[in-house]
């Protein structure tokens, strides 16, 4: 039978009456909404030490100190009010409770929607706990967007996410998958998306938050989640803000040569470009769930790390969304950025974007997409193909196949350079096909190494991955 899902009331009784949880609330920019439900779900004296809201940016920066980005709503911020908070309770009450209390610190900095309703409402909320006394303490961060249009309803979601929060820190700490879905218990997108998750501390060394991140793609709590070339999970909001993006989107299983040569052509493109700022570029690298396996069912788990881990060695940033058509990719980053959007993509992949069967869907077809994917300040850079129906022969933006009714459309996004050919390619690697590299791969057939880069080649070889068998020997 399937439990009842606990509304938010009834997960603060349990914590207040059923844990030896105790700790303290601090809530900037939404009001009191997670300490509140506490104070009304009874019992609270056995759980809240201390509450509190620096609502104005004087005594918040007298207590936590200032910002160097100017901006209060972002992650250095939460971390910083947690970290203070904790180590007040640790000085007050750690000679008189902390022999028998698990210690907490709440902590949320948020802004809602405006009363214009011209910016719509995001926040960082984090705790940091201890699941045992006399323990080091673990850390909760997440980010979240609202998306109601009402003040108050943002503030019940903050609210809600909160209590969420510290009920799964200590009662869905066994199953992580669990515990990542629980935080949307009791809201649904039309609500909100979380679209960062990072839980660590010496509770949880053996999480991998980039399968946090997975897991929120794949249970439709975000359509996007990123991975700094370091491995750590990023915002996305937080990274692409004013940045000129290229990306290029593969199953990257193996990455080849032709994926280096797309990106390094690509790259010198993109930067050639006027508005580009060189110093303002994030390269990234894009997976989608589809490329995972999920429309199977079954995303393994340890092949999305790998392809990451290999992604990340080449100082790349990677991103796992649920985007399958590409003017969807780009309405994404369009709303984390106005400056220049680059798509690297193969010839054949531009087919798929003329291809009318994906827009069914849409009251305007083809054009509605196409006033998404090239409306605003964005190119696609095409790597070209050896022609199927004619070997040796180059399949470029030149002769580009597609049905007489769309040339016209064509030829205008030619004109305004909306869509340019890759010149500066290497034709050595043209022959060069990840399936069929794959295979060699699996069945321990050697020469795939020239066909990856030097570092893709020995992390296979030394993790086994994507089912590496060692080349046979041959006994003479």
């Amino acid at each position: 039978m399937e439990e009842r899902l606990l509304s938010s009331r009834e997960k603060a009784r349990i914590i207040n009456l059923n844990t030896n949880a105790y700790g303290s609330f601090a809530e900037i920019g939404a009001g009191q909404e997670v300490a509140a439900i506490f104070f009304k779900a009874g019992g609270a004296s056995q759980t809240v030490a201390k509450t509190m809201s620096a609502y104005d940016m004087t005594f918040s920066n007298a207590i936590y100190g200032s910002e160097e980005s100017g901006r209060y709503v972002c992650e250095p911020r939460v971390v910083k009010m947690l970290n203070h908070e904790y180590k007040l309770l640790e000085e007050r009450l750690g000679d008189t409770k902390g022999k028998e209390k698990a210690f907490f610190a709440f902590a949320a900095t948020v802004t809602t929607i405006n009363f214009q309703k011209t910016s719509q409402g995001h926040g960082w909320l984090g705790v940091q706990f201890q699941l045992k006394p006399e323990t080091q303490p673990n850390q909760l961060i997440v980010h979240l967007n609202m998306h109601d249009r009402d003040v108050l309803a943002q503030q019940q979601v903050v609210g809600t996410v909160g209590a969420n929060m510290i009920y799964a820190c200590y009662h869905h700490t066994d199953d992580i998958e669990n515990f990542v879905n629980s935080l949307m218990d009791n809201l649904s997108r039309e609500n909100l998306d979380i679209d960062m998750v990072r839980l660590q501390g010496p509770d949880f060394d053996h999480v991998d938050n980039r399968l946090l991140s997975l897991y929120l793609v794949e249970n439709g709590h975000t359509d996007a989640a990123m991975f700094a070339p370091d491995g750590h999970v990023v915002q996305p909001s937080d990274l692409l803000y004013k940045k000129n993006i290229l990306a290029l989107r593969g199953r990257f299983r193996p990455v080849t040569n032709v994926n280096m040569d797309m990106l390094r052509c690509g790259s010198n493109d993109f930067l050639a470009e006027k508005d580009v700022d060189p110093n303002k570029v994030v390269t990234i690298a894009e997976l989608t769930l589809n490329d995972l396996g999920f429309q199977s069912g079954d995303v393994d788990k340890q092949d999305f790390l790998d392809r990451v881990d290999i992604l990340s060695s080449l100082g790349v940033y990677v991103m796992i969304s649920n985007y399958q058509e590409y003017y969807k990719l780009v309405s994404y980053f369009s709303q984390q950025t106005k400056e220049k959007i680059g798509i690297v993509l193969g010839v054949y992949n531009l087919e798929s974007i003329f291809d009318e069967k994906y827009y069914e869907k849409l009251k305007g077809g083809i054009l509605e997409s196409f006033s998404t994917l090239f409306s605003r300040n964005v190119k696609l850079y095409v790597y070209p193909a050896l022609r199927q129906d004619s070997p040796g022969d180059l399949y470029t933006c030149i002769n580009f196949r597609l049905p007489h009714h769309l040339e016209d459309l064509y030829e205008y996004l030619i004109a305004n350079q909306k869509i340019d050919d890759i010149t500066d390619f290497d034709y050595s690697n043209l022959n060069i096909f990840s399936d069929k590299v794959l295979e060699m791969i699996r069945l321990g057939k050697g020469g795939w190494e020239r066909l990856v880069p030097e570092k893709v080649a020995s992390a296979i070889k030394e993790k086994k991955l994507f089912g590496y068998k060692p080349a046979a020997t041959v006994t003479p």
